[in-house]
């Protein structure tokens, strides 16, 4: 199953983090403290003005939002990694997934997305949908370098406080539980690759997922 903008304006993500819910794995937001999580966020922009969102992950092959631009970009501070356990979607229960999250130190080349003003409310509705549906990350203003100038973006930070925070990882942990992880969205591996072929069509060099690409690789055809 794919996410799309039609699925997630219609709870499926909420739907499938439930599950886990039940299960006492993790625990959701309540609609209320979505939204207010996004009025926060949203606090010092000015009404009818644009909003860039920064992708360093899924958002960069599959968005799932309507935007009018998109600029390779460079986030300061922050490196993409694979340190969110999900019992769900890329993952189960007995065997979780990892996904990944910004998390502090260095630096990260993704995209720069621009929403109109006039479609900030809407728009931003379907990535919090997406993306702020258990608290697991925290939405933050970076500014971004991009090629016409710098530009602030909102990006989504690891909350390091989630118990399902996995920073303490091994390159060997880590790709053995993306070798193996699978859940109502797909493998965790092909999350891996997608991105990996992101940022290959982007030009962008990103050694680490590399890396981590090639093991995961490597554990798969050894299980084969």
């Amino acid at each position: 199953m794919t996410l799309n903008r039609d699925n997630i304006k219609n709870g499926l993500v909420q739907e499938i983090v439930r599950e886990a819910e039940r299960l006492g794995l993790l625990k959701t937001l309540t609609l209320e403290e979505r939204l207010e999580s996004r009025r926060r966020a949203l606090k010092d922009v000015r009404p009818g003005s644009d909003v860039w969102v920064f992708g360093y992950g899924s958002l960069m092959w599959n968005p799932a939002f309507h935007f009018a631009e998109q600029r390779p970009a460079l986030c300061y501070g922050y490196h993409r990694r694979f340190c969110l356990s999900t019992p769900v979607g890329r993952g189960s229960p007995d065997c979780p997934g990892l996904i990944l999250a910004l998390d502090r130190g260095g630096s990260c080349a993704g995209i720069a997305f621009r929403i109109e003003g006039d479609r900030v409310e809407e728009e931003l509705d379907v990535v919090w949908q997406r993306e702020m549906v258990a608290g697991s990350y925290v939405p933050t203003w970076v500014t971004l370098r991009t090629e016409n100038g710098r530009v602030p973006a909102i990006a989504f930070v690891i909350n390091r406080q989630t118990e399902r925070y996995a920073g303490g990882l091994t390159l060997e942990q880590t790709a053995r539980q993306i070798a193996e992880a699978r859940g109502r969205l797909g493998a965790c591996a092909d999350y891996l690759t997608n991105t990996v072929a992101a940022l290959d069509q982007l030009g962008i060099g990103d050694g680490p997922m590399h890396d981590l690409m090639e093991r995961v690789l490597a554990l798969q055809g050894r299980r084969k």
